[in-house]
């Protein structure tokens, strides 16, 4: 088969891989030079640990399996089977954690409950007071900034591969036949669109009523912490969050235990992983009202600075830099992601929200499968 990708994102190029991988003809057209959106501005996270039960911890689990196999065939990605700790401080915090304990899924997901001495031997770098920790061995991390480029440097061993950058696809001009800005037409059985947050021009076109909103979330990263964080690291907001955690206990946490003020205002929870440099990348915050705001604002990031700072128990290393993204959310209950065709030959693959890094290779997989390549 000829597959067209369009878009460079995580989304986008483990689509490509599945096609070049299954032996077909792939063409992958971004429109800038390097993808710019969301698969770069995250943690690099492959979080099973809140996924919500069902098809997206099915999802989870099988794209890490995915994520470990890609990791040990390009180094390049930085995979690392790191785990996670959600640091508690309070018995409500801590009645939560119980809770996820007692999912019949918790053993698929690696929970364990730590106390704060043994979740110093996981993570010694987290020094600080804290009275537990939820494990999850399950959850991971790659390189967020390079996995792209990784990727497809791989992909590029293959002379079934061609990636076409600085292209913008305008127009369907017949079954799986897609034009670009340069007028040129590609041509081939299969188009998938991996737009990520670009849900305007040629995609409202194809699609104009998606059940997918976009969220903006701030993000830090500091230099190098002098020290090896071994583990990713949330802080019990997080509970609040992520669908894994619902429970009557995340209930009597809300009502009980009020987020503070600056985060219950930015819909804000910590989380931290450690990037391959030392430096700590760190966040985030959720807005979902348009029109979004240009700037990002001061509060949130010394909010954050002082919850890591207490977890660890020292000052945060310098912060050198600071950014806001954008992605889009499948707002349709129970999906992972939002597949539509929407021409014939054409699919939109978008909406994974927080979860295109952990499921992206799984997403693909399914588009894949179901379009029977």
């Amino acid at each position: 088969m000829r597959v067209t990708v369009v878009g460079a994102g995580v989304v986008g190029t483990l689509h490509a891989w599945q096609a070049v991988e299954r032996g077909h003809e792939v063409v992958q057209i971004e429109r800038e030079a390097e993808a710019r959106g969301a698969s770069l501005r995250n943690f690099g996270q492959i979080w099973v640990s809140g996924r919500a039960g069902g098809e997206e911890l099915e999802t989870a689990l099988r794209a890490r399996e995915s994520w470990e196999a890609l990791g040990a065939r390009v180094p390049a990605l930085g995979f690392r089977a790191n785990g996670s700790l959600t640091v508690i401080r309070t018995d409500l915090e801590r009645a939560v954690a119980e809770a996820a304990l007692a999912r019949p899924d918790a053993a698929a997901r690696g929970y364990k409950l730590l106390t704060a001495a043994e979740a110093r031997t996981v993570n010694p770098a987290l020094r600080g007071a804290y009275e537990a920790a939820l494990y999850c061995e399950r959850d991971a991390a790659v390189e967020p900034r390079t996995a792209q480029l990784a990727l497809r440097a791989e992909l590029l061993k293959s002379p079934n591969y061609t990636f076409l950058p600085g292209r913008e696809v305008r127009e369907v001009t017949g079954p799986g036949t897609v034009r670009d800005d340069h007028g040129d037409v590609h041509r081939a059985d299969a188009v998938v669109l991996c737009t990520g947050a670009w849900l305007g021009g040629l995609v409202k076109e194809l699609a104009p009523a998606v059940p997918v909103r976009r969220v903006r979330l701030q993000m830090m990263q500091t230099d190098p912490l002098g020290e090896p964080l071994p583990t990713s690291v949330a802080d019990a907001d997080s509970f609040r969050y992520y669908p894994a955690y619902r429970s009557e206990s995340l209930d009597r946490l809300e009502a009980g235990q009020p987020q503070q003020p600056t985060a219950a205002a930015h819909r804000m929870q910590l989380l931290m992983v450690q990037r391959a440099d030392g430096g700590l990348t760190i966040g985030d915050t959720h807005e979902y009202e348009h029109p979004f705001a240009f700037d990002t604002l001061e509060d949130p990031y010394e909010h954050l600075a002082g919850v890591v700072e207490g977890f660890l128990g020292r000052p945060l290393p310098r912060i050198r830099r600071r950014w806001a993204g954008v992605y889009a959310q499948c707002t349709d209950p129970g999906r992972v992601v939002h597949r539509q065709q929407v021409r014939e030959g054409v699919w939109l693959v978008t909406g994974p929200g927080g979860r295109g890094m952990t499921c992206a290779p799984a997403i693909a997989e399914t588009t894949a499968n179901e379009l029977d390549w």
